[in-house]
């Protein structure tokens, strides 16, 4: 079932989730849930506050699914350590049509669980260490504007408020 994605502004998107102590079929229909909605967006990853539920979880697929390898929940994610920096465009589900160069860590370790309970750890570079910081950011309340400038930061405020007038930022 394809969920709906809250935009900026929503008030979920600034809290911080909670962990999540229960995994059981209720989190494994989520999460199959979350995996449809992200690829109908399209998107390559998608945190439970994105589809307001304020839960420490995220669902991710840099393929884009064309590789099932890839296709990965994070479940109470927790990163370990980052090193070097990449500096690419950025986009997010909750900020439709808005994308601007954004700084990550270049490789970064998490250890996270999976829908089962059991706790692994991921060691990622390039766009899937872009992924799962910019999805745990949203775990901690934490939105991709926060890297931007004062001036443009204001610039896509400005860009939003249009969107909402014009009535385009449902």
């Amino acid at each position: 079932m394809i969920l709906p994605i809250v935009k900026y502004g929503d008030p979920v998107l600034a809290k911080k989730a909670t962990p999540v102590t229960e995994f059981n079929e209720e989190l494994r229909q989520l999460v199959e849930n979350m995996f449809e909605t992200m690829y109908a967006a399209p998107g390559v990853g998608l945190a439970a506050p994105q589809v307001n539920v304020s839960k420490r979880l995220f669902v991710m697929d840099c393929s884009g699914g064309k590789n099932p390898e890839e296709k990965i929940v994070l479940i109470n994610p927790e990163i370990i350590s980052i090193e070097g920096k990449q500096t690419g465009d950025e986009g997010c589900l909750s900020f439709p049509n808005i994308y601007f160069e954004v700084t990550r860590p270049k490789r970064l370790i998490a250890k996270a669980f999976n829908v089962e309970g059991k706790e692994f750890t991921i060691d990622a570079m390039d766009l899937t260490a872009r992924c799962i910081a910019h999805e745990n950011d949203h775990l901690d309340g934490e939105l991709f504007i926060k890297y931007l400038g004062p001036i443009k930061r204001e610039l896509v405020m400005r860009k939003i408020k249009k969107r909402i007038k014009l009535g385009d930022w449902k």
